[in-house]
């Protein structure tokens, strides 16, 4: 028997088993394996064994990935007529005229109607043979907002169920009415500080749905009778007869004693007086993000978790100072594990206690909002955290709750729990969620963590991809996930259109960055995450002279033109312990020693100093986000095994504000890349030239913008270029107009800021004209037309 027989009959042998998750494996490793391979006695399928076994996982696994329930045995026989069950039989009935829409894979997709699927295919012609897939895909996505529109009375009801899950109060009668999904529980109740931790004074009613109420009276006074800031549990009795407490999902705000583990629910309250009142207008979309990438705790030089309120008061006015339009949060969803940076979330609708109460993160947004900055929130909802007690793990003592009840449910490198996007009370939780932050905070959109993660079922673990279509349209792609993501992005658009949505993916799935209409999951950016490897790399492993011009530019402009990207040099990731910053890489333990002003300037001092300044400007030139100063250290937030230290859980702001350090010189230079930028808007200009790329020369040569902006960068740690011709589109006289080498920014002042470049009409790098320029080593500048100076 031939390896392909070999393979078909295990597929059908682990249908019959029911196990998925090799089955998953099995499709992933062999995207080419016939799934409807028939077994050479009897004519049955893997659809058949599974129906007859009535593994309604694995029907509906192999469904959604191609398998046809009209194929007939040798017996005539169907999938639904081997299977005994009910239920799954109506899903196995042979397809009739009107669900022919979902198998796609019979040619039958035509009929999906995709509204602008001829503009993605116009911009990217490759998609042509894939888009029965992206008209699939869009069938679910349409299917399931009519399904919502009949049964949950549309999606505007369905995505605030905020306002009535959890716990909530009738003002006009102060009784307390909670609401929980539990499923899997034989019983609820809810007790804590307000009535001396009693187990089942009030117990809670169950629907069909498996949704528990209970309605807690006022007290004899007339008033609430759980009070602002009380301790409050959850009290489940699960199916073994066991009570466990548990957290309220939806909680507001959480808490822990002091050196405890465990959060606990604190029913949050505050008076009238007490509620922040919003004062600022939102900013409206913006199409040139400048992004500083901000973690509240961190944000002090002080050995401490800084504040809500020291966020406010002194670190919006530095990044206002330096220039930039966006901040970007991270960890604000409460996480107990303050040094997993925030991405093993317990609490999706509670801001962390430890920075401050939800009022001071509001006044924080509305005092960003006041000086017209975007402010962005890092949503993690590509996995949760593993707890249980304080978390949403076994919630109703199931790991099927929230989450995939098997091997899918479980992400195996961040020991983490994987969410069951398209479950309806999973899709109700996530997608109230993201209207929560933009209602109740006014966040301005956000970066969706993880989304690699989220698209493929292997979350994209020890997979390289090779950018080959086959790969983003095959078994290996978690449809689930990518119609979940069309669900979130149409909830922002729909009902807050000016939010913004960047997806963090290092795979280049195709259609993620395109509108709902054209079939695409409707994120405004993608998050260049393969830029800041490049640099490390480099800085890693490679001389100075061995690094290849042509791949750098490569790496830095590989993204589809139909598709906006923001890059960055470095970000959190790079920076967290294990790894070192970019500045770091460059200066090593001179960045211990050397950094002052009355400091030998050592080689390895000077060449870290231009780089820095080159590496960070021709991120931002091809790119599109930008960060703060050189910071000299990694980050390592307090845990067991630096003995919970603060040290390097801190930013050093003051080093940027010494006179007598050199970092000012790049804080300097931070500062005026964003400047330049907000004058001359190269971030939202459609064209980027690459003029010139020598390797010998080291030198990179580009153009951006309709404004006559020349990026010219000379890479060569020694070789300075004198006379050296560039090429050009536009004709005029060019002037300086940012320079790396310049004393400002602790150069060596080898370029005369106030020279003129006139050009020839002399073809040159295939444009129409050309000039002369000296171009130092281990320098960038920038060139701008003076006649279109305004």
């Amino acid at each position: 028997m031939n390896s392909k027989r070999i393979d078909e009959e295990l597929l059908r042998e682990l249908a019959c088993n029911g196990d998925l998750y090799q089955i998953q494996i099995l499709l992933t490793n062999k995207p080419n394996l016939n799934i409807n391979s028939q077994n050479a006695i009897n004519g049955w399928t893997a659809l058949h064994w599974a129906a007859r076994r009535n593994h309604k996982q694995v029907i509906e696994y192999l469904l959604e990935h191609g398998a046809n329930k009209d194929i007939q045995a040798h017996d005539k026989s169907t999938p639904a007529n081997v299977c005994n069950n009910d239920s799954l039989r109506q899903i196995l009935e042979p397809i009739t005229s009107d669900s022919k829409l979902l198998q796609p894979t019979t040619g039958e997709a035509a009929n999906i109607v995709v509204p602008e699927l001829h503009n993605l295919l116009k911009l990217d012609p490759y998609l042509e043979g894939y888009q029965d897939e992206i008209r699939r895909r869009y069938y679910v996505f349409q299917k399931i907002l009519k399904q919502l529109e009949i049964e949950e009375q549309g999606i505007d009801n369905f995505t605030t169920a905020y306002k009535h899950f959890g716990i909530h109060i009738n003002y006009q009668t102060n009784e307390i009415n909670i609401k929980e999904w539990a499923p899997g529980a034989k019983a609820m109740y809810i007790r804590g500080d307000f009535n001396n931790w009693q187990e089942k004074q009030y117990p809670f009613t169950r629907d069909q749905w498996g949704v528990w109420r209970v309605t807690i009276p006022p007290l004899s006074d007339g008033s609430i009778a759980i009070k602002h800031g009380q301790a409050i549990k959850l009290l489940l009795e699960i199916a073994n007869g066991e009570l466990v407490d548990r957290i309220c999902p939806w909680s507001r705000y959480v808490q822990r004693k002091e050196k405890a583990t465990v959060y606990h629910d604190v029913f949050y309250n505050p008076s009238y007086e007490q509620i922040y009142q919003f004062k600022y207008t939102q900013p409206k979309k913006r199409d040139r993000l400048k992004i500083y990438e901000a973690h509240i705790g961190i944000s002090s030089s002080k050995e401490e978790i800084a504040s809500y309120e020291n966020f406010r008061i002194n670190i919006i006015p530095h990044i206002i100072k330096q220039g930039y339009n966006t901040i970007q949060l991270m960890a604000i969803l409460e996480h107990p594990y303050y040094a997993s940076f925030g991405y093993q979330v317990t609490n999706y609708f509670a801001a962390s206690s430890r920075f401050g109460t939800p009022e001071e993160l509001k006044a924080l947004i509305d005092e960003a909002h006041k000086y017209n900055l975007t402010v962005l929130l890092d949503l993690v909802h590509s996995h949760s955290s593993k707890n249980i007690v304080d978390g949403l793990n076994m919630f109703d003592g199931t790991a099927g709750c929230f989450f995939h009840d098997n091997t899918r449910g479980f992400h195996t490198l961040w020991d983490s729990r994987c969410f069951n996007y398209l479950e309806r009370e999973v899709m109700r939780f996530l997608l109230s969620n993201i209207r929560y932050w933009l209602e109740e905070f006014k966040f301005d959109g956000f970066r969706f963590d993880g989304v690699s993660s989220m698209l493929y079922h292997s979350h994209g673990i020890g997979h390289h991809f090779s950018s080959s279509y086959d790969e983003y349209f095959g078994l290996a792609t978690d449809t689930d996930s990518f119609n979940y993501l069309q669900l979130a992005n149409y909830v922002c658009e729909k009902f807050f259109p000016e939010s913004i949505r960047i997806a963090e993916d290092v795979s280049g799935m195709p259609t993620l960055c395109r509108p709902l209409a054209e079939g695409g999951a409707g994120f405004d950016y993608r998050l260049a995450m393969a830029i800041p490897d490049i640099w490390i790399k480099l800085l890693k492993e490679k001389k100075d002279e061995d690094w290849h011009i042509g791949n750098i530019t490569w790496t830095l402009m590989n993204r589809r033109s139909s598709e906006k990207n923001i890059a960055y040099a470095e970000s959190h990731d790079q920076a967290i312990v294990g790894d070192k910053t970019i500045a770091q890489w460059l200066f090593n333990e001179q960045i211990y020693s050397h950094m002052s002003i009355f400091s030998e300037r050592t080689a390895t001092i000077d060449r870290g100093l231009a780089l820095h300044k080159m590496i960070r400007l021709l991120t931002y030139a091809l790119g599109g986000e930008s960060n703060e100063f050189g910071h000299p250290e990694w980050l390592d937030f307090p845990r067991e095994g630096n003995n919970e230290s603060y040290k390097y859980a801190r930013r050093l702001f003051y080093l940027s504000n010494d006179e007598n350090l050199r970092y000012k010189y790049l804080n300097a230079w931070d500062k005026a890349m964003n400047d330049l930028e907000e004058e001359y808007k190269w971030l939202s200009a459609k064209n980027t030239l690459i003029i010139r790329q020598i390797e010998a020369d080291k030198v990179i040569v580009f153009e951006r913008g309709d404004r006559g902006l020349i990026f010219i960068f000379n890479f060569h740690g020694y070789n300075s270029l004198t006379d050296y011709r560039i090429g050009c589109s536009q004709s005029g006289k060019y002037r300086i107009v940012l320079n790396s080498d310049a004393k400002l920014f602790d150069g060596h002042e080898r370029i005369n800021n106030e020279q003129i470049f006139s050009t020839e009409n002399i073809k040159w790098d295939d444009r129409p004209f050309s000039f002369r320029v000296y171009t130092p080593s281990r320098t960038v500048f920038v060139l701008a037309l003076i006649d279109d100076k305004k």
